[in-house]
């Protein structure tokens, strides 16, 4: 690709519009990733026995375990879903505007 057919697929208004709607999602999952961290730290720090708390009597298995298995799996989820919006639904869309920046 060119340089003006990049600058043409920038200024596209479907592009602009994917462009945006991306940003917003990948902050809203940085922000929700970043809650819970500060959650997860937070709880350590002011209320180290909730998650020093056995999870039954006997066990040697802390809450904190399953809340730290729980903060990384989020983390895994959240961005399995980035990844898979866009590279399907953004990837197909900048695709349609260089399709049509380039007249075919």
């Amino acid at each position: 690709m060119d340089k003006q057919t990049a600058q043409k697929v920038l200024q596209h208004p479907k592009f602009k519009q994917m462009a945006k709607l991306k940003a917003i999602i990948g902050w809203s999952f940085s922000a929700i990733i970043f809650t819970m961290y500060v959650i997860y730290i937070w709880l350590i720090g002011t209320q180290p026995e909730l998650f020093g708390q056995p999870v039954s009597e006997g066990s040697i298995t802390t809450w904190g375990i399953y809340a730290g298995i729980f903060v990384i799996v989020l983390s895994f989820i959240t961005t399995g879903i980035y990844v898979s919006i866009a590279n399907g639904k953004f990837e197909s869309m900048t695709r349609d505007v260089v399709r049509e920046v380039q007249g075919e």
